[in-house]
Parts: structure tokens; sequence; C-alpha cells
């Protein structure tokens, strides 16, 4: 018989024991042994949620319950998103994956996850606030990228002062964490499509004056990729209120018309996608028409002679059918 067999750690355990060892990580000097020890529980703890949240392949749904619960009394992922960059470099893996599966986790209809992080913005907020640093930032991406396929927290992000920082993490910051901001930007403004648009309508000015110092971006991926984002935006159906807005305004025909004529081919094309939008419109309000018949030599000759090298039928026919458009002025 062992008289030494240790007792297996409830989920319970788990979640607080983490928690006593996340405070513990800065305490004593650097490399000292209190902070060993706590990285060590704090490694080996993650390590044990993950295998209870993944299993075999086949995870034991009451454990999983019990952890879920726990983590919610105990606020865990707040102090998980919080302190991640005091955590080693597969902690970090772990705590992703640990998020991951716990915002998928379903009952019936019910998100457990999204429900309990739809009343703690602080997380999200978090999330978002790893951009701000580079060891982390495309830990915490991914983390902010599980949430944001859910609209109540997209939602929470939307409608916050803090979606306004994404034009700074994608200015100023690395080409990788760059990256990583304008595709969490994207998916806030393109999955959730109804919402999104009712957020448009209601906050245009605010939106579009931020939105626009991207597409003047002086950095040509910033803004080859938000002219593309623009172009996406106006063509969905669901935002046709907010794209009758745009293209009724001078300031924003004489930018497109001003891209049009960027050094960059490819500026010049997305640019082009936005610029048919105003030319197609069937109903221009007077200044539009003006300026585009006050301009309609010049742009005749220019469109003649737009990217005649590109082999694609659709960009062709759009072409031409701008081209009638404007003769008919």
């Amino acid at each position: 018989m062992n008289f030494f067999k240790t007792k297996q750690r409830t989920p319970i355990d788990l979640v607080r024991q983490l928690r006593d060892a996340i405070p513990k990580l800065e305490s004593g000097p650097p490399g000292s042994e209190t902070r060993r020890k706590a990285n060590d529980d704090v490694s080996k703890n993650l390590q044990h949620i993950k295998a209870i949240l993944y299993g075999d392949g086949d995870p034991s749904p009451e454990l999983v319950a019990q952890l879920a619960q726990e983590t919610y009394n105990t606020d865990l992922l707040l102090h998980l998103v919080l302190n991640i960059h005091r955590f080693e470099f597969e902690s970090r893996k772990d705590v992703v994956q640990i998020f991951n599966s716990m915002l998928r986790r379903q009952i019936g209809s019910r998100w457990p996850t999204v429900e309990y992080l739809s009343t703690k913005p602080d997380i999200i907020f978090g999330a978002l606030k790893g951009y701000e640093n580079e060891e982390v930032a495309l830990n915490t991406g991914m983390i902010l990228r599980e949430m944001l396929r859910h609209e109540p927290l997209a939602k929470l992000l939307l409608y916050s002062d803090q979606f306004y920082m994404f034009p700074h993490y994608i200015e100023n910051t690395t080409f990788g964490i760059s990256c990583d901001a304008y595709t969490n930007l994207k998916e806030t403004l393109t999955r959730h499509k109804t919402m999104v648009a009712e957020y448009l309508e209601k906050n245009y000015d605010r939106f579009f004056s931020s939105f626009t110092t991207l597409i003047m971006s002086s950095n040509y991926v910033t803004k080859r990729q938000s002219l593309k984002l623009l172009g996406e935006i106006l063509l969905d159906r669901a935002n046709f209120n907010v794209m009758t807005r745009y293209i009724s305004s001078e300031a924003n025909l004489k930018m497109m018309m001003n891209l049009l004529r960027d050094k960059s081919k490819n500026i010049q094309f997305e640019a082009f996608h936005v610029f048919k939008v105003f030319v197609a419109n069937p109903k221009k309000p007077p200044q539009i028409e003006n300026i585009l018949r006050r301009n309609k030599e010049k742009l005749l000759a220019f469109l003649k002679g737009f990217h005649n090298d590109k082999e694609d039928e659709q960009f062709t026919d759009e072409k031409q059918f701008l081209i009638v458009q404007i003769q008919q002025l």
C-alpha cells in the first residue's frame, strides 16, 4: 500500500493554486527562488487546466463545468490577460488555448463564457491593450480574435472608446503587430453585419474621421488595407444607409480622385473600387454630379488608360460602365 500517494487535485484546487501563484511572480528580486517556484506553479497549473479542457479528445463535461465556474468565481480570466506578459513563453500559449476552449464551450444555445465576459469588459480591453507589449501582442491578439467571433463581445468593444485605439496600434507598432491589429479591426467591422451597420449609422462622423487617418496613412500596407476594407464596408448591403451618406460627401469624392493617381498601382486599384460607387449612384447629389461634370474630360481620358494591362474581366466591365456613366453627365 502506498501511504504517500498524492491526492488528485480538483479543478477548484487548480484554479485557486494558479490564482495564488500569479501575484508571487513579482515577489522578491528577479531570479529569486520565490519567483522561480511561482513560475513553475503557474506553468504546471496551466497545463493541468488545459488537460481538463481538452482531455484526450474527450473531456469530462462535469470537470469542465467545475473548472469554468471556478474561473468565473475567481476572475481568473482577467488575471491571466493582465499578467500574461509575466508568464514564460509556453505558458502564454497555454493561456491562449484555455481562452479559446472556454469561449467555444456551448451548453444548448448558451455560451457560458461569453455570458460571463459580457459582464467583464476589462478582459476584452485588457486583450486589446496587449498590442502595447511586443512580447505578448500576438498572444492577446489571438484571444481578442476568438472573443470577436461572438456578437455581444464585439459590440462591447465597438461601442467603447478603446475601439478608437485600433488606428494607433495599426500605425505605431511593428509590422507583425500592425497586421494582427488590422485583422481584428476588420473582424470587428465585418463579422456581425446588422449590429455594425447600426453602430456606423449612429457614430458616422466619429468613425469615419478616425478611419480616414488610416486611408491617408503614409504607410503603404496600412493605406492599401484600409482602402480595401472601406470598399467592403460600403458595398455590403447591410451598410446601405452608411454608403449613401459616404458617397454624398464632396470631400470623400475628392479624396478618392486623388488616390486614383497614387504612385502605387495597387492603391489606385483599391481607390477605383470606392470611386466607382460615387459614379454608379443613380441618385447623385448635385454637389457630386458637379464635381464629376467639371472633371468629365480629364476623368474620361484617365479611365481610358487606367490599368489597361489588367486581365480581369469584371474590372474591365466596371471601368467601361463608369466611362459610359461619365460620358452621359
